[in-house]
């Protein structure tokens, strides 16, 4: 059994907590929050639970040996690198980290500490997405791709009133590309590789973050388009174009419906799609394949490559919002 820790009491934690458990592979051990009342309204759904309102008290908890954390973008590194530390395993919602020197640093110490670093990418994980990755045809036959994600946030009208919330702010490493536009940056890393080129087209808010955006991403062949924001709410699928047709998805974030549509033969396929009523629930699968297993080569090979691909979109993301101009109080350490 994994004895899961949780760094943030939002909804999200929530939802991955019960993920979690419905796997019937982990238990919740402890809960951390500054504020105690917040911690036990947190957990008080969960049974026998511990609770932390300082980190030193948290990590030292010895039965606890994996920490999930979803606090603000910016706190992230800090959490992380004192929970592995502590001989914790992490998993780190995303964005894991801001900057490259972040995510380098903590894959290095995870590896020295002999404990795992997961980036709680949640699309990655799904059946959905690995089953598109296995129907896509040979690079050179990839004309092109559009990916859209845009979802308007209601912390957006705090800024509207002046406000600065953390999802917005530079301080914690906010805005649409980091926020929903990881996703978008994950499909197109995960299914065609790290791209030659990053370009982002913002436009920034009062708080120097992006509030909508579009990227392009350049490979040899093709280029693939980004859109994201979270001041308004797209309804468009995203498309990826092949030589003799198109591949039509309803999102890349969370795929429930696909199909081909056959330029040649003009007909459509639809492609067979199995979506978990939990969208979390399988990268908490993923993750216990490799906690529980810390000796299998074959998924020792897979961990790598999850690693890698975090290393790889966390390089895109970087590139990304310095091309627009976006700058975090992290990029200055």
């Amino acid at each position: 059994m994994i004895h899961l820790g949780i760094i943030g009491t939002n909804w999200i934690s929530h939802q991955f907590v019960k993920a979690a458990l419905e796997t019937k592979r982990y238990d919740l051990a402890a809960v951390y929050s500054r504020k105690l009342e917040t911690a036990q309204q947190f957990g008080k759904e969960y049974g026998d639970v511990e609770y932390a309102t300082d980190l030193k008290t948290f990590f030292s908890i010895a039965h606890m040996d994996t920490i999930y954390i979803a606090s603000p973008n910016s706190l992230h590194f800090e959490q992380a690198k004192q929970a592995i530390l502590a001989k914790k395993n992490v998993i780190v919602e995303k964005p894991a980290f801001s900057t490259p020197e972040e995510m380098a640093e903590i894959i290095e110490l995870a590896n020295q500490q002999k404990v795992f670093f997961f980036e709680a990418a949640r699309n990655i994980h799904e059946k959905s997405f690995k089953k598109i990755a296995d129907l896509l045809p040979l690079k050179n036959q990839i004309i092109g791709a559009n990916f859209t994600y845009m979802k308007y946030s209601s912390r957006y009208d705090q800024v509207l009133d002046g406000q600065e919330p953390n999802i917005f702010s530079p301080h914690f490493s906010g805005g649409a590309i980091m926020d929903l536009g990881v996703y978008l940056v994950y499909a197109a890393v995960g299914w065609f590789g790290l791209p030659n080129e990053s370009h982002y087209f913002a436009r920034k808010l009062p708080t120097e973050v992006d509030g909508i955006g579009t990227a392009i991403l350049r490979y040899d062949l093709f280029d693939v388009t980004l859109q994201t924001g979270k001041n308004a709410d797209a309804f468009l699928d995203s498309e990826i174009y092949f030589d003799g047709g198109t591949l039509i998805l309803d999102s890349v974030n969370a795929i429930s419906r696909a199909e081909y549509h056959d330029r040649n033969h003009q007909e459509t396929d639809v492609i067979d799609i199995t979506v978990e009523e939990n969208p979390m629930i399988e990268e908490a699968h993923d993750f216990a394949d490799i906690l529980e297993n810390p000796n299998d080569k074959t998924l020792g090979v897979q961990y790598e490559e999850w690693v890698e691909l975090s290393r790889n979109v966390n390089k895109v993301l970087t590139a990304l919002r310095k091309s627009a101009g976006i700058v975090f109080d992290a990029d200055q350490k």
